[in-house]
This record gives C-alpha cells, sequence and structure tokens, in this order.
C-alpha cells in the first residue's frame, strides 16, 4: 500500500438520506490522488431509497470504485490483512447501528465495520434518525467506547447554503475531515 494514499470503505445503508452518499462519492472522486481505494457496499434497500429520493440510478456511475455485493465476505477489507484505513457508513441506519454494536456481522457492511474495530482503525457512522429512542443512545455509546465515531447527518448552515447538495456538504466535509482527506470547505468564522 502506498503510505500516502488511503483504502476507504464506503457502506450505503438504506436509511433515508442519499444525498448524502452521492456528495460523499462525488467528493471521493475530486479526491483520487489522495486515495489508493474505494469499496462501496450498498444494501438493495440503499438503491431503492436512492431511486425513491434522487430520482435516478446514478449510483451505477461511479465505476471508478469497486462494488460488493452485500454477502461478499471474500471482499479484501472483510479481513484485517487487507489494511483499509476507514470505513464510512452513509447514511446509517439505526438497524446496522444496532448490529455493530452487538458485534453482530451477518453481512459485509457489518463484517467490515467489525474488521475496523478490532484493528483499531476509523469508523465513521453518519446516523440519520430523529429522534433517538434510548436504544440508539445505547448503541452509539457502545460503538464510541469501541472507538467508533458517531456523526450524525446534522448539517450547518454557517455557510448559507442554497441547495440541497450544498447543504449535505456541510455534513460530508466534515465526515472526510474526520477521515483525515484533505479538502477545501467553508470553516467557522473564514
Amino acid at each position: 500500500m502506498n503510505q500516502n494514499k488511503r483504502k476507504i470503505i464506503v457502506a450505503i445503508t438504506g436509511a433515508s438520506g442519499s444525498i448524502y452518499a452521492k456528495v460523499l462519492l462525488d467528493k471521493l472522486l475530486n479526491l483520487s490522488s489522495h486515495i489508493e481505494t474505494v469499496g462501496i457496499v450498498m444494501s438493495d434497500n440503499a438503491k431503492t431509497v436512492w431511486q425513491q429520493e434522487l430520482g435516478n440510478e446514478d449510483f451505477n456511475k461511479y465505476s471508478t470504485f469497486t462494488f460488493y455485493e452485500k454477502h461478499n465476505f471474500f471482499a479484501p477489507f472483510a479481513s484485517g490483512s487487507a489494511k483499509y484505513d476507514t470505513m464510512i457508513i452513509c447514511p446509517c441506519s439505526m438497524g446496522t447501528l444496532a448490529r455493530i454494536a452487538a458485534g453482530i456481522s451477518n453481512d459485509l457492511t457489518t463484517r467490515a465495520a467489525d474488521v475496523i474495530l478490532k484493528e483499531r482503525r476509523k469508523l465513521i457512522l453518519m446516523i440519520r434518525e430523529t429522534p433517538y429512542s434510548s436504544i440508539h443512545l445505547n448503541n452509539m455509546q457502545t460503538i464510541t467506547h469501541a472507538g467508533g465515531i458517531i456523526c450524525p447527518a446534522s448539517p450547518s448552515f454557517y455557510s448559507n447554503p442554497t441547495n440541497f447538495e450544498e447543504l449535505a456538504s456541510t455534513v460530508i466535509d466534515r465526515v472526510l475531515d474526520l477521515s483525515n482527506l484533505p479538502i477545501q470547505t467553508k470553516r467557522w468564522q473564514q
């Protein structure tokens, strides 16, 4: 692995918020000089939600990235030896959050998250739900104690976003910052 380039896993679940996944993938394309590889796991529900929310199947247009079926346990990042350094779950459903918190690795997304945590690498869960039940909060606490980062899809407004993509970018830029990727973004009081 090139020490200067990142190996990233992106999991897209069926939670509402496909605009976040689209903006993340677009920004990762623009950061290709800093990335060795991006492996993507997209659930069937995520594809359905994307089609309903965005009105297209543009998830098929990201051929630069490698897509893996949700039950493909032969994907490289199903093992710690592949040395993927960051996993971003965007958006992250409460069901996915719960399975990760309980250590249930019943698909590639939850297996990869388990691997990232056990290897002490960076796991970022961009959760999309409101309000939270005490079960959700306990699961978030469990993942935080295990080393994961909970990053709610809570946009900021100080950059005066003018459309949905700009609004989603306020969250995705934060996720990319957490991933230690160099980005140009509006900063507080800049």
